[in-house]
């Protein structure tokens, strides 16, 4: 049996850290084929996503997906990134994160490996990558860590 990965428990923990001292927690996401995330906010191949408690709805920090509902513009939009995905977690406030090494992710539970959608069985979401507030998020100092 192969080891699992580290990056998942990772990610879980810095988000737990975010949430305690009052930051809000966002992922950075390498988008491919398999990810279901607004592709009209796309930048450069990746997309921020904040996921606080207050902006998310159901949120499932797993070990192979992290998956979410959130309202954007109104509508209630349901995200599925897989976690070989993330290249990043931070807090907006501080900057104050890390980084991860981005490997190829699977597809969606339940869809065939097809390269003409994001995810035929999951709508496609419309966020914004700015924060509710309308600020935009610091730069962070964030290096790779292999998982």
């Amino acid at each position: 049996m192969s080891e699992t990965s580290t990056k998942p428990y990772l990610l879980r923990a810095l988000h737990e850290w975010c949430v305690d001292n009052n930051y809000t927690p966002h992922i950075v996401v390498t988008v491919d084929e398999h990810t279901v995330v607004p592709l009209q906010h796309v930048q450069d191949g990746q997309i921020t996503l904040n996921l606080a408690y207050s902006a998310t709805n159901q949120l499932v920090l797993g070990n192979d997906y992290i998956e979410f509902q959130a309202r954007f513009n109104g509508v209630t939009e349901d995200l599925f990134v897989p976690v070989p995905a993330v290249a990043a977690i931070y807090a907006r406030e501080t900057g104050a994160g890390m980084g991860f090494e981005v490997s190829e992710s699977q597809p969606y539970p339940g869809t065939t490996d097809s390269k003409e959608s994001a995810s035929p069985a999951a709508p496609t979401p419309t966020a914004p990558t700015a924060a509710p507030d309308g600020k935009d998020s610091k730069p962070s100092h964030l290096s790779i860590v292999k998982s």
